[in-house]
């Protein structure tokens, strides 16, 4: 039986009766298990780099296309958790230069106060990025530029209007669920690093205004932001369902953030997959950040039987679709266009290749797996 009539005879035939929690443990014992060899996923990462990562002396960048730009803010500090991602898989220092020099680069072209963007996720998306490289090195450079853009921000976008919680914009229109949720992470990161309680304090009050304005008890869906009118907009996106799930997780809102997976992986998959999304915009890497906190979540509390078949039934799929030329997977989980493609849209399955799990096992016919592309060790340009 293939995944997709696995997951749609699960899913229709048992959530009514069962339950999601339920339908999710069917779920996953009736899933193949899928795992992938450590040289794809090492593979997935260097050519995902030839392709896309440029050097100019310590300033580093990910360009936009297989054509050449640059990668915007929130995108680039994205590729550099791609990059943590990798190193906390391998423990290669090949990716701390590299991060290193993407941070150079950054600090280059946006500067060290990050306030000129009017986005304030943006700003929370690279305090995340640098708290945790901060985290791994221990370089203060990090850990200055992440606590100084968060008090900054933080000091901006909160308010008492709905009850709590951080404008998206600095036009003060919505409160969105793409920023509550990085910021609430990006707060608890600057705890674990100082132990200054006032973040923690920060952390649990906006997950707990995320919690009451956007987040449905009944069935873990994470809706998308609240109008300044009181409006709810009740679409959802992974990645919001994501940072849900890992801030719920280190606060210790086990059963929220198990809800919240569970309605990732049974809901709001099409055919057993993450949603496939454009390749280009803003969602083409949404799933990528949702891997990366639900497989934390999952590791956390030993939830593998639970949640990592499905977590490396994606990855498979974006590995297997891949082009063989040159390694690179677009977000949609099915082959990869000849042509152009773009760097954040490539990245989703990069991440999930890093946190879904590895393993050396060999295919069914006793072969080994064979994946092109140079070996992490080697110098990446």
């Amino acid at each position: 039986m293939h995944l997709n009539e696995i997951f749609l005879l699960v899913r229709n035939r048992c959530s009514r009766r069962f339950g999601l929690v339920a339908v999710a443990a069917l779920l996953s014992a009736c899933l193949p298990v899928q795992a992938f060899t450590a040289a794809e996923a090492d593979a997935s990462f260097t050519s995902y780099n030839a392709a896309f990562y440029y050097t100019s002396g310590s300033n580093g960048f990910y360009r936009a296309t297989t054509e050449g730009g640059k990668t915007w803010f929130w995108e680039r500090a994205e590729q550099m958790e791609m990059v943590l991602d990798t190193y906390e898989r391998t423990t290669n220092t090949v990716c701390l230069t590299i991060f290193s020099n993407i941070f150079n680069g950054f600090i280059t072209d946006h500067g060290f106060i990050w306030t000129r963007n009017e986005f304030n996720d943006d700003i929370m998306w690279m305090v995340i990025a640098c708290a945790r490289a901060h985290q791994i090195t221990g370089n203060a450079s990090y850990l200055a530029a992440a606590k100084t853009n968060f008090d900054l921000c933080y000091a901006r976008a909160a308010s008492t209007n709905l009850g709590g919680g951080l404008w998206w914009k600095t036009s003060n229109q919505s409160k969105n669920a793409c920023v509550n949720g990085p910021a609430a992470i990006a707060a608890h990161l600057l705890y674990q690093i100082s132990g200054d309680t006032n973040y923690l304090a920060m952390a649990e009050a906006i997950f707990h205004w995320e919690r009451s304005q956007l987040f449905n008890p009944n069935n873990g869906q994470v809706y998308d932001h609240i109008n300044a009118d009181g409006r709810v907009a009740e679409h959802s996106f992974t990645y919001n369902q994501g940072t849900f799930i890992g801030i719920a997780n280190w606060l210790g809102y086990t059963n929220d953030a198990r809800l919240a997976a569970d309605y990732t992986m049974l809901t709001s998959s099409h055919n057993g997959l993450m949603p496939s999304y454009g390749e280009t915009g803003d969602a083409s890497g949404f799933n990528g950040i949702c891997a990366r906190w639900l497989a934390r979540f999952m590791k956390d509390h030993r939830l593998q039987k639970r949640y990592q078949s499905w977590l490396q039934a994606n990855a498979n799929a974006a590995w297997n679709n891949r082009r063989q030329a040159d390694n690179l997977a677009w977000p949609r989980w099915q082959p990869t266009p000849d042509g152009l493609l773009h760097a954040w849209g490539c990245s989703s399955a990069v991440v999930l290749l890093q946190v879904a799990g590895v393993s050396e096992s060999q295919t069914d016919n006793g072969t080994s797996r064979r994946a092109t592309g140079r070996t992490l060790s080697e110098p990446i340009r």
